[in-house]
């Protein structure tokens, strides 16, 4: 039942570094906090426009700076699709509330949305995935309440791409023990934060035991840190079906950048779609909130688009900024409208009337002052945004091993081991293997590869040089592989505390 708004401190989604309330109506002489306001494309100017009034009917202290980004800029040939004076704002201000932007799939710059993460190293993506009174789904009334941390700017997210030949592309999957520990700990800080009793960490280290490995073992180095907090590990694929089997075993799951754009959206599909998630990406000095969703093109214009999820990050922007009542509020209007069943977008209407984006905004305002009995408790305390320790490497004790050569070749693998051989009889180096697609086809081969022409050839030192002419060696390797084929990538094979510090190729 609904009754008047009680003013309390409830803040939900999270909170950040020394963060004191603010009362929600601090009075007319106080100044306005400004945020960037970036509307978007597609769907964004009308989500975005949704979410603006509502919070101004909440929390009139908001100095909105209105500037582009996205696809319209992208196409108008500034590749990265931020112009500089969004960038310059943002940095001035150190806040963010915007809508979706689009990226050219295939062609042109790169994404919009990964250019500001990258840039102002928001490197802490936060999901959080409840279930909402009114929206029905499969899994209503199983519990769900869990946030997905995601580490926001490395992985395969780094977007280094090149076309190795004609016919293969290569991505780099890059996890540094730098990211993997800032996520690491505010995982464990939001979790501490929030009150919340398991923080789960979701990897594929059993195939990527270079890159996903690093992350699970920086995870459990962090985790010593906060013995309150119950800690363990999944294999990402059995997260994925057991967030789909017993999703309420959740509370927090924090793990790479690729899996955690996965993970988040299949558990947004939990509880009702990405059109009601919304998300927080959060840095030492600026902090971003947005939509979910994406640009929904063929929504545009149509007064239809459902604006919740732009409108709980906004929620989740109050909260940073200390606006606790007005956060809360607007959270127990939200849920009050949803609970109604009246002036519903159609995604979400049932068998109710349909609304429109305005109607499903206004509904939500005169709500303002309502309290659902639905809001969940979860009294939360100031978070600390941890910084990363000092890295180790000066401790580690290196040793050359040799180079893998990516090279492209079109005939038989034992022509161009024969010939690599005799290239480099003079040199202090031997051909170890030859692979494949990551499947050794010399020496022996005893797999039905089917060959592409793009060969990873091992060669590996002999030991006779040193340590001051390994760079001669490796560059008179790679003029003798010229001479056979052309060769396109170079890595550099070594050992640290005398541990092999590279992959094996399968059946190796």
């Amino acid at each position: 039942m609904l009754e008047t708004l009680r003013s309390r401190f409830d803040p939900s989604e999270f909170a950040l570094e020394e963060q004191a309330p603010v009362d929600s109506d601090p009075g007319p002489t106080s100044l306005k906090t400004p945020v960037v306001f970036i509307p978007g494309d597609g769907i964004g100017p009308e989500v975005t426009r949704s979410a603006r009034a509502v919070i101004d009917a909440a929390y009139p202290h908001i100095e909105w700076l209105e500037h582009e980004a996205g696809q319209s800029v992208m196409l108008s040939d500034r590749s990265r699709g931020i112009p500089e004076q969004t960038l310059q704002a943002i940095a001035d201000t150190g806040l963010v509330l915007k809508g979706p932007l689009g990226t050219p799939i295939g062609v042109g710059g790169k994404s919009a949305n990964v250019t500001l993460r990258k840039h102002f190293e928001l490197f802490a993506n936060i999901r959080p995935v409840a279930e909402l009174p009114g929206v029905p789904t499969r899994f209503s009334g199983a519990g769900i309440d869990m946030v997905i941390v995601r580490e926001n700017v490395e992985d395969l997210y780094a977007g280094i791409e090149h076309m190795q030949t004609p016919d293969v592309a290569q991505c780099l999957k890059l996890i540094s023990r730098l990211g993997s520990e800032k996520i690491s700990r505010f995982a464990f800080e939001l979790a501490r934060a929030q009150g919340r009793e398991k923080v789960t960490c979701a990897t594929k280290a059993n195939i990527m035991k270079m890159t996903e490995g690093l992350f699970k073992r920086v995870f459990e180095e962090a985790a010593a840190d906060y013995p309150e907090i119950a800690a363990n590990h999944q294999i990402i694929d059995n997260c994925a079906q057991q967030l789909v089997m017993a999703p309420e075993q959740f509370d927090v799951i924090v793990t790479t950048n690729m899996n955690g754009d996965i993970i988040s959206d299949l558990a947004a599909g939990l509880v009702g779609g990405l059109g009601l998630a919304p998300s927080a990406n959060i840095g030492q000095s600026v902090a971003m909130f947005e939509a979910v969703h994406g640009t929904a093109p063929d929504l545009a214009g149509r007064d239809c688009a459902n604006p919740t999820a732009l409108i709980r990050s906004g929620i989740m922007m109050l909260r940073h900024i200390g606006a606790f009542q007005a956060a809360t509020s607007i959270e127990h209007a939200l849920y009050a409208t949803l609970e109604a069943g009246r002036h519903l977008t159609p995604d979400i209407a049932g068998t109710h009337p349909a609304g429109t984006t305005q109607d499903f905004t206004s509904a939500l305002i005169d709500n303002l002052g309502l309290v659902s009995p639905s809001v969940p408790e979860r009294p939360v305390s100031a978070m600390r945004i941890p910084r990363a320790r000092a890295s180790r490497a000066g401790s580690v004790a290196r040793g050359f091993v040799g180079i893998d050569a990516f090279v492209e070749w079109d005939g038989h693998v034992d022509a161009l081991a024969d010939r690599l051989a005799k290239a480099i009889r003079r040199l202090p180096f031997r051909l170890e293997l030859i692979s494949n697609r990551g499947m050794q086809v010399f020496p022996e081969n005893h797999a039905t590869t089917e060959m592409v022409n793009h060969w990873r050839c091992r060669f590996f030192h002999d030991g006779s040089v040193g340590r001051q002419k390994e760079q001669q060696a490796i560059c008179a390797l790679l003029e003798a592989i010229t001479n056979v084929c052309t060769w396109m990538h170079v890595e550099r094979l070594q050992r640290f505390d005398d541990r092999r510090a590279y992959s094996k190729a399968q059946g190796e």
